[in-house]
């Protein structure tokens, strides 16, 4: 059996290659091709509008041949020699993955939906949607002997790529606005012409079924969380508003909250408790019944409680990425947000196998933040850091996104009014439909974390 050309390009590279050599032996002439981009669909040192790239790829399409048209790229490739180290968690690593999101995220690479590190000893893809960068693999050790397997996985998943990002809003402390956040979250992504499920996943405190003014249904979630041949098509119900100044309706679709699982009863009156329902599902099951609606929506929130039992870890289990809203002067929330990102989230990670979810940064949440609250805030973060790093956790990019060695930012996104959201629930409607004041801030915290 011959080699290919991925397994001799790695078997003749050098163990010390420069990024000069890893380039024109691996990655133009033998990885890009294996991915299927042939030579006029390649375009090195792209410029993103955000720094220059090693490569851009897309497929040619009728007359517009990628290498002369240089737009509407669909894959970038951000490559090192092999004196850098890839491994994960290494300084090399954290760097080339920050020099990546940075490219995908410049201004010509608004249609990029991929990006790809490698220095031929490891590779590692990564989603885009919108602003959010999620990995698709974890960083992965390459070699002649698993070369082709590695890179037939990676051109599998750039092939077929998802439509929706799923966003489970989660912080272990309860009363800081996962529901609001859920629910107007939902709303505004609609009025922006994206297609949106929502799922509650706290059947005891069905909050998000409430606050719609939805009712609760009958055991369909159940049987698609214990039953291999069901599925949740029966459990989606559509959630209407008309919008006269616009002059039309707005809709996204829900799961409410199931009454077979409330306060862990079923409809015949018997008990479930949390040991028998680890027996019955495990904690990825949600992941896996949400695969098929994915293809169906640009968006799928999920609703996790406060906690860390059965219904949460399927709601963290299925995101991409965990949205955690936080409250300035609640040192718990702040202290739950970090716990979840320290051991809940990892947790989830290996049990998913791809690196994902991830968690994005914190922000505080409906209330008015004076600068004496703030600077409190800012020492509670300040020690929750100390302590994370005492335990070999990096917190800072997720308490302050900004912050760097040269501009000390420590700048938190914040939805800073609460009165105008909270009248919202006795019209069972999201403030963002009612309300200019919360639209505004819906669509600020839409932009922050999810729109390009």
């Amino acid at each position: 059996m011959s080699l290919t050309c991925l397994q001799e390009s790695l078997r003749d590279l050098p163990g010390d290659a420069p990024e000069a050599v890893v380039s024109g032996n691996f990655v133009q002439f033998c990885l890009l091709e294996a991915l299927g981009f042939q030579s006029r669909e390649i375009c090195p040192q792209y410029d993103t509008g955000n720094g220059a790239v090693d490569y851009a790829v897309r497929q040619n399409i009728d007359g517009d041949v990628f290498l002369n048209s240089r737009s509407n790229p669909y894959l970038l490739v951000e490559l090192k020699g092999r004196d850098v180290s890839l491994n994960q968690g290494s300084a090399g690593y954290k760097r080339t993955v920050e020099q990546l999101k940075r490219y995908l995220l410049g201004s010509h690479c608004k249609t990029v939906k991929w990006g790809i590190i490698t220095n031929s000893d490891h590779i590692q893809l990564f989603r885009k949607h919108g602003r959010v960068i999620h990995p698709a693999t974890t960083c992965l050790e390459i070699t002649a002997e698993n070369v082709d397997q590695i890179v037939a996985l990676v051109k599998g998943k750039i092939e077929q790529p998802i439509r929706a990002l799923t966003v489970a809003t989660y912080n272990n402390k309860g009363g800081v606005g996962k529901t609001t956040t859920t629910a107007n979250l939902a709303a505004i992504l609609t009025l922006l012409e994206k297609k949106v499920l929502v799922v509650d996943c706290d059947p005891n405190q069905q909050d998000l079924t409430s606050s719609l003014g939805m009712g609760l249904i009958e055991g369909e979630v159940y049987e698609a969380l214990t039953n291999r041949s069901a599925n949740l098509q029966a459990a989606i119900k559509p959630f209407s508003v008309s919008y006269r100044t616009l002059g039309k309706d707005f809709e996204f679709d829900v799961i409410a909250a199931d009454r077979k699982f409330s306060n862990g009863g079923t409809t015949d009156g018997d008990f479930i408790d949390e040991v028998q329902l680890r027996q019955q599902i495990k904690p990825d099951r949600l992941g896996r019944i949400l695969e098929p609606l994915k293809s169906e929506y640009d968006y799928i929130l999920l609703d996790a409680p406060p906690n860390w039992r059965i219904f949460s870890q399927l709601a963290i289990y299925a995101a991409d990425v965990v949205l955690m809203p936080t409250k300035h002067n609640n040192l718990f929330s702040l202290e739950n947000a970090a716990l979840a990102i320290k051991e809940f989230i990892p947790e989830a990670q290996k049990v998913r196998d791809d690196g994902s979810p991830i968690a994005l940064p914190i922000f505080f949440n409906g209330e008015k933040t004076t600068p004496p609250q703030l600077s409190a805030a800012q020492q509670e973060i300040t020690n929750i850091l100390k302590q994370a790093k005492k335990d070999g956790f990096d917190l800072l990019p997720y308490f302050y996104p900004r912050y760097t060695n040269s501009k000390k930012d420590l700048h938190i996104f914040e939805v800073p009014s609460y009165a105008n959201i909270a009248s919202a629930a006795f019209s069972r409607i999201p403030a963002t439909y009612r309300d200019k004041t919360a639209r505004d801030y819906y669509l600020a915290l839409a932009k922050e974390y999810f729109l390009q």
